[in-house]
């Protein structure tokens, strides 16, 4: 079964304001958001963990120990878990609470029936963040796990020692806590341990863990990794779609593929409200650049033994198709994107269901790539784990 540790974690100061200092992840920043964070201080975390210019990795390894000797990042004097709330309204309107901890995971084997992946990894460059691993020798964003064990939640419920609150740019209130009580720790251990853990976010990172794990045979924890884990159930989690922009084709012959497979019909606008129409009414969507939209409703006889996924969906409709596809969360940015000119088309697709996830996980099946975008993003910053 899965291990999660307590670790002597690495903090800022409680002299630096969180809200200063902290940053959403690396992977979903563009250039004038990581602009935008490093302009709050020269000590916010993007100058570590999105590192710029020449020798990059060299640059941010001498700073993070920088920080480290001039006391901008302390060390905890014990180890402890560290208890993770947002509060925030989700896309319906309704405001809600989560609550996880943040923990050491052990790292598990490929074929683990321990720490499990969620879905299918699309081909990425891993160097980036393994090389930034290898110059500072620490974890410095969370990987996001979601535990079968039931009750986890009740468990986190009590509060621990105040380290820092703050709310974000998305109006997201990150409030953390430090669990530094050997008993209680040791409850939170065995009630994750008891069933296994899957991988929300953060697969590639967890994938470098295992390698950088095989080099570094030297540093006692390198088989552990950064992770923040919360209970699989409906009201601990906020799931979001991703959705697809099409390239490397024309838009009459991309429409034409899916009309093969789907039934398609004009839309009068695409609204705000979109999504919610498209679960309501069982289709997914198509939006031409010039932002004219078509339902896209399957059409039952062809998709015979495809799992009920819009992902799934798209992918057999579009198997022989020769294009290129890009992922992208948001309607506002995939409105942006098509006024770009790089894509022929997106198609809108609907959320995955925290049941149809639960399904998935505890059938150890697989999801395509980009099915779902948990929401909120945990943030980088309120903690650190040093490898040495």
């Amino acid at each position: 079964m899965p291990q999660v540790l307590p670790f002597q974690a690495l903090r800022y100061s409680p002299e630096i304001t969180l809200a200063d200092v902290c940053s959403a992840p690396y992977d979903v920043q563009s250039d004038a958001d990581r602009a935008t964070f490093a302009s709050r201080s020269e000590h916010n975390i993007v100058n570590i963990d999105l590192p710029i210019g020449d020798e990059p990795y060299l640059n941010a390894a001498k700073r993070f120990m920088d920080w480290q000797h001039s006391g901008v990042l302390v060390l905890d004097e014990t180890p402890s878990f560290t208890l993770y709330r947002m509060k925030f309204t989700d896309s319906e309107g309704k405001t809600r609470q989560t609550v996880g901890v943040v923990g050491a995971l052990k790292i598990e084997p490929p074929d683990s029936r321990e720490v499990l992946p969620h879905e299918q990894t699309t081909p990425k460059a891993k160097t980036d963040r393994l090389e930034l691993t290898r110059a500072t020798k620490a974890n410095l964003s969370p990987i996001w796990g979601l535990s079968l064990t039931a009750g986890l939640t009740t468990a986190l419920v009590e509060p621990g020692d105040p380290v820092g609150a703050f709310t974000d740019e998305n109006d997201v209130q990150h409030i953390v806590e430090r669990i530094s009580n050997k008993s209680r720790c040791a409850v939170i251990s065995k009630l994750i341990s008891q069933s296994p853990v899957v991988i929300a976010d953060g697969h590639h990172r967890y994938a470098i863990s295992r390698t950088f794990s095989a080099e570094a045979k030297n540093l006692t924890d390198a088989n552990l990794v950064l992770c923040y884990i919360n209970e699989l159930i409906d009201e601990q989690l906020s799931v979001a779609a991703i959705h697809r922009l099409y390239s490397g084709t024309s838009y009459d012959d991309l429409k034409a593929t899916l009309a093969k497979s789907f039934e398609i019909s004009p839309i009068a606008k695409v609204s705000d409200t979109i999504i919610s129409e498209m679960a309501l009414n069982n289709h997914l969507t198509l939006i031409a650049i010039d932002g004219s939209g078509f339902m896209l409703t399957p059409k039952p006889q062809e998709f015979s033994g495809v799992r009920q996924l819009d992902s799934a969906l798209l992918e057999h409709a579009l198997k022989n198709f020769e294009h290129e596809v890009s992922y992208q969360h948001g309607l506002s940015e995939v409105r942006q994107q098509l006024t770009t000119g790089k894509f022929s088309a997106a198609v809108l697709i609907r959320p995955v269901s925290v049941a149809e996830i639960q399904r998935t996980a505890h059938e150890g099946l697989l999801m395509p790539p980009k099915s779902t975008f948990f929401t909120p993003k945990l943030q980088t910053g309120l903690v650190i784990r040093n490898l040495r």
